[in-house]
């Protein structure tokens, strides 16, 4: 027999009591009433969507057409100039209503009565945030986000053009390609990838809605280029989470492997190369990259900006000092976005790509000096960073364990894995 519910709780507290008391007995009861009443309250909750009751409304959905603007919605539904300036005021520190977009997905929640009266309105920023611009009692507007989910994936593949195609030809989510670019930005050349070189990973990707949204995060990964394996572990030492290989060592290097993602080396390093523009054969102690004029620049490494100016040759360029050893140096740029004496981390855009200077066409020479003395950075041997702190070790070890086991079990048609 099914107890009502205020006498079903009074029952598990009785009977909690009474096995304590009695050091068992009462566990398997216990458990099957507690069952019951936590089925019975999760029932007894409206049900929600965006965080509103949505069998107090009526809710219908719909998707902003072109050229279509909330007003033009609004206006529909009987809300009047007045509150529609007032909604755009309570709006603009939250998600201004000039950022909706055509497709957008919205839900209007009106009155279930004949006043109609429309509420809330809720619009779909992307797959798993919303904004919510209330109508009722007061205008306001405050940001959402779904219930996330996660789940656990395993992917392989054999590059035979590029990373992306691999990816895309494999029907896995485009955000893996760009997840393991990051991880291995330090260790494969991606300017280099040659057919034949193979991944494969164990990542989480969201849940929303029941649908994958996205790569959440990797967690084990092995990369094989031109011939060596780099195996990638996620880790968090409790101050950052950052990767390793199987050794403990960081995939992180000083210094990127190139200052823009996923562009073309037009020129790389020589000491005699015949000059495009000078029309004669000179030394080119640097390395061209071809891209869209705009295309962000970043630096390769931490360091402080020492030089952003414009030259006859060099056009808009910047230079960094990375500490006494290594200095970067970056031309042609479209603009510059740093100046000198600015302190910049890794990865961050210190301009964009141009044509400024001695050049053909949009692209960025990248130069790279040791001491004092302009160098191949390719031939160079990058210091890492900081590998797990020796007292982490032994965790660090037993958390690779089982994943080690994981990850190299992944088959890899068509690869000798």
């Amino acid at each position: 027999m099914r107890l009502p519910p205020l006498l079903r709780t009074a029952a598990v507290c009785a009977l909690a009591l009474l096995s304590s008391c009695s050091g068992g007995g009462g566990e398997e009861v216990t458990a099957d009433i507690a069952e019951e009443a936590e089925a019975d309250q999760a029932a007894a909750l409206p049900a929600l969507r965006y965080g509103l009751d949505e069998d107090a409304y009526l809710v219908e959905e719909g998707r902003f057409r072109k050229n279509e603007f909330l007003a033009d919605i609004l206006l529909k539904r009987g809300v009047s100039y007045p509150v529609i300036h007032s909604l755009d005021l309570a709006s603009r520190d939250v998600f201004p209503v000039t950022k909706l977009k055509s497709g957008s997905k919205y839900a209007l929640f009106t009155a279930p009565d004949t006043s109609e009266a429309l509420h809330y309105f809720v619009v779909e920023t992307d797959r798993e945030n919303y904004v919510v611009y209330q109508l009722r009692d007061s205008v306001a507007a405050y940001m959402g986000t779904k219930p996330v989910s996660y789940r656990r994936r395993e992917a392989s593949g054999v590059i035979n053009s590029s990373l992306y195609v691999t990816i895309s030809e494999n029907d896995l989510p485009v955000m893996l390609a760009a997840k393991l670019s990051d991880i291995y930005a330090w260790t494969v050349d991606f300017y280099r990838i040659q057919k034949g070189d193979w991944f494969r990973a164990v990542f989480t990707e969201k849940i929303v809605d029941g649908e994958a949204v996205g790569v959440h995060e990797i967690i084990a990964a092995e990369f094989s280029h031109r011939g060596r394996s780099f195996e990638a572990f996620r880790f968090d030492d409790g101050e950052k989470v950052s990767y390793y290989d199987e050794k403990g060592e960081s995939l992180r290097k000083a210094f990127l492997k190139a200052p823009l993602e996923f562009s073309r080396i037009s020129s790389r390093y020589s000491k005699k190369r015949f000059h495009p523009v000078q029309k004669r054969w000179k030394a080119h102690l640097g390395t061209d990259y071809a891209a869209p004029s705009g295309t962000p620049i970043m630096s390769t490494g931490d360091g402080t900006v020492i030089e952003s100016a414009y030259g006859k040759y060099n056009g808009n360029y910047v230079k960094v000092r990375h500490n006494s050893t290594y200095t970067t140096q970056y031309l042609h740029m479209s603009k510059r976005a740093v100046n000198k004496g600015q302190v910049v981390k890794q990865g961050e855009v210190i301009g964009y790509v141009g044509a400024t200077g001695l050049a053909t066409g949009p692209h960025v020479c990248y130069r790279f000096w040791k001491n004092g003395r302009q160098i191949d950075p390719y031939s160079e041997e990058i210091p890492p960073s900081e590998p797990v702190p020796d007292p982490l070790m032994p965790e660090y070890v037993a958390h690779i364990d089982s994943l080690g086991t994981v990850l190299r079990a992944l088959p890899v048609p068509g690869a000798d894995a």
